[in-house]
């Protein structure tokens, strides 16, 4: 990172480079924002090590919020929000297995005491986790929230009052 480009405040990890697809749209509306992130492949049973010190020095390295992508029963937004106080959201991907509703269960049936906030299946999820993640920061960053505001307003605006003719 150069002196101009401003401290990451959220870490995107996914557990495959398969979920780089979906992660990449929640980047780009990170992006859109103006909001600074960083982002690595870091599955919970593949490159444990990698996880554990993504997570141990997450809040150490500035980051505000985490999130987490990854399919099958593999948890790595538990694994996180485990090894952090940070709010960690969760991302299940899309898979073979059952259509990733595998994923979905393992992201959202979280023990007492260790919250995931579960946001959808696939690029949807990515983009809401993104959306979420920048609603955080908003909180405490005004010029995150004025963006978020006029982010949601140009949402609202691009859809027609009436069909399109056919």
């Amino acid at each position: 990172m150069s002196e101009n480009q401003p401290s990451p405040l959220v870490g995107i990890v996914m557990g495959s480079p398969n979920d780089a697809t979906a992660m990449r749209q929640c980047a780009a509306v990170l992006e859109q924002l103006g909001i600074a992130y960083e982002m690595k492949v870091c599955s919970a049973h593949r490159t444990p090590d990698r996880a554990h010190e993504f997570v141990t020095t997450a809040a150490k390295r500035g980051l505000k919020v985490i999130i987490a992508a990854a399919g099958m029963s593999a948890h790595l937004a538990g694994v996180m929000a485990a090894g952090t106080h940070l709010p960690v959201l969760g991302v299940p991907m899309e898979g073979k297995l059952m259509g990733g509703i595998d994923a979905l269960l393992s992201t959202c049936n979280m023990p007492r005491g260790i919250p995931v906030g579960t946001m959808s299946m696939g690029s949807h999820g990515a983009v809401n986790a993104a959306l979420f993640a920048a609603a955080i920061l908003a909180l405490s960053d005004k010029t995150i929230e004025q963006r978020l505001i006029a982010y949601r307003k140009a949402q609202t605006d691009a859809v027609p009052e009436t069909p399109p003719t056919l």
